[in-house]
């Protein structure tokens, strides 16, 4: 097994504070940032932030689909780690100022791969079709937050 790594970033026309409070927001905001490739979305506890629990179903290509419940904190300002309960994936968001209104999203997922030549098309194949699903939860952030 080896680590997989995807990485997708924006810089988006709003506050860093503004977008932080958008992104922490599992409730209200975060099912309006979803593309259709995720489904089954439910929170399970809280809402905002840490401590909140959040379901989906992550369809990342036509025959894979992830069972994901993950777990929210907030290890330091501007950045939520999401683990999931079902895999070793972590998505790590995170804003930091890029300018006068402007905060730079950087959205880093990672997860135990298979081995052998299903890992070799894992890690080759996978982040590039995670980086497309992320662009467009980030290009929807950038519209919610004008």
């Amino acid at each position: 097994m080896s680590q997989v790594y995807a990485v997708t970033e924006r810089v988006v026309e709003a506050s860093p504070e503004r977008v932080y409070e958008a992104l922490a927001d599992y409730g209200q905001v975060r099912p309006r940032l979803l593309p259709a490739q995720y489904s089954e979305y439910e929170v399970r506890r809280g809402g905002t932030g840490a401590g909140t629990q959040v379901h989906w179903r992550l369809q990342a290509t036509e025959k894979r689909v992830r069972d994901c419940l993950f777990t929210v904190s907030e290890p330091s300002p501007g950045r939520l780690v999401e683990t999931d309960a079902n895999s070793s994936m972590v998505v790590t968001w995170t804003v930091t100022p890029a300018g006068e209104g402007r905060a730079k999203v950087v959205v880093e997922t990672t997860w135990q791969g298979a081995g052998g030549i299903g890992g070799f098309f894992e890690r080759t194949f996978a982040p590039k079709g995670l980086n497309r699903i992320h662009g467009e939860v980030l290009d929807r952030l950038a519209a919610e937050v004008r």
